[in-house]
């Protein structure tokens, strides 16, 4: 029997299906990830559900599958994840010709639905849908945060991390599959361990996860600002093997709408973090996200966001329009910023942010930098450095003329030119 999943969404949730494709590999299934899918047996989805554009696209990809197999192409077509965790009434309802809708906690009904076995001992073990020398590794579940405009603590439930002893195990077998970059995920890296051992862990994870010796590069990605371990700061500042890089977002910096978002803390206890990242791990790379059109945003208190933009000039930045969802405080707030506007904002803070990027990339030109080699295409190597996470980062070209390197591995690059959003160098 052949199975094709589609993952859409986040990283968290590609993480969900390399678990489950793996526990039906074990069951002897031909599972494989696809971007494209086409003829199989099963076709499954693992659908995002966190905003409206996520959720319009994962119905549409839902329509897709529901025409593959009208056409005889799809046997059964089995959804899963987070929209169907939030609305799987209303879709059973309007699209009875999908076999099986799960929710987020529901993969061992998902194997039992097209007749495989749950293995509990592959539960550290995974099918990399990622090229094979760099990994997510997801260290907890949920959220205990009581964001007003995040629906995730309803679809995902409270946080729960996972134990350090299975994080290290799983980060081995990933070093073995020939990983040599290990990038941490969750809700709220800040949190890790609350739950578990009544205290941060963050800082002990990461010693623990640094006695895999085959891993050379560990990226921090969704941290909390508040209450941030003042020990993770340290270690990343001790230990080389940590990307001088952290992914922690703000969405805003003005204290009305910090405290309408219930973010749970000010301006000044913001940027004195910030500060402390810059001042305390020198080259650091920030990236973060900010929102646009939070219900009852003023022209004066977005210009306030520009401005810190424009001033602290963050080396990766994103920035999405506020989204209206269901089951969240905001939901009760009059969603008052027109669509327009909200992308005219945004666009306002790109543009501001390309500028800033270009500059930043400039400024590499002339230095020797550490690069791991994604792929190749075209005439050209692409890497990147310990500033760039794949996939939403910057990228490093690197001319394959009278040049070999292969992917996977580390190289000195020389930084010869700069874009925005690009930089090219040659091999040392």
């Amino acid at each position: 029997m052949t199975i094709q999943l589609v993952t859409l969404g986040c990283s968290k949730n590609l993480v969900d299906s390399e678990r489950l494709l793996r526990q039906l590999e074990a069951s002897g299934f031909q599972a494989r990830h696809a971007d494209h899918p086409g003829p199989s047996d099963i076709l499954i989805l693992n659908t995002c559900g966190f905003i409206l554009d996520a959720k319009q696209e994962s119905v549409e990809a839902i329509l897709t599958a529901i025409n593959l197999k009208s056409r005889g192409l799809v046997k059964r077509v089995l959804v899963m994840g987070c929209l169907s965790e939030r609305y799987k009434e209303e879709l059973t309802r309007e699209m009875s010709e999908v076999d099986g809708f799960f929710g987020v906690w529901d993969q061992q009904a998902v194997i039992k639905s097209v007749g495989g076995v749950y293995y509990p001992d592959q539960i550290n073990d995974r099918y990399l849908s990622t090229p094979s020398h760099y990994a997510f590794l997801k260290i907890s579940e949920g959220c205990d945060r009581s964001c007003s405009f995040c629906s995730i603590p309803s679809i995902r439930g409270s946080q729960q991390s996972r134990r350090m002893e299975d994080l290290v195990e799983e980060t081995q077998r990933l070093a073995d599959k020939g990983v040599r970059e290990l990038i941490l995920i969750a809700q709220d890296l800040t949190s890790y361990g609350t739950d578990l051992y009544s205290k941060k862990s963050l800082a002990l994870l990461l010693k623990k996860l640094l006695t895999v010796e085959k891993i050379e590069w560990i990226r921090l990605h969704y941290a909390y600002p508040t209450g941030f371990p003042s020990g993770v700061i340290q270690l990343m500042t001790d230990e080389p093997r940590i990307c001088n890089y952290i992914d922690i977002p703000i969405q805003h910096i003005n204290n009305r709408i910090l405290r309408s978002m219930n973010r749970g803390h000010t301006r000044q206890r913001l940027e004195e973090l910030l500060l402390r990242f810059r001042e305390q791990v020198p080259g650091i790379a920030i990236r973060t996200t900010v929102m646009t059109g939070f219900p009852g945003e003023t022209e004066e208190e977005f210009n306030e966001l520009l401005a810190f933009v424009r001033h602290f000039r963050f080396e990766r930045l994103g920035v999405f329009g506020y989204s209206h969802e269901e089951q969240t405080s905001a939901y009760r707030m009059k969603d008052d910023i027109p669509a327009s506007e909200k992308e005219r904002r945004a666009a306002l803070i790109m543009e501001a942010q390309q500028d800033i990027s270009y500059t930043i990339n400039r400024s590499r030109v002339g230095k020797v930098l550490k690069v791991l080699i994604d792929r190749e295409e075209g005439g050209f190597y692409t890497g990147r450095t310990e500033f760039d996470s794949p996939e939403v980062d910057n990228e490093v070209m690197i001319s394959k003329n009278e040049n070999f390197m292969e992917v996977g591995n580390f190289f000195k690059v020389r930084i010869t030119g700069a874009d925005h959003f690009e930089l090219r160098g040659e091999l040392i």
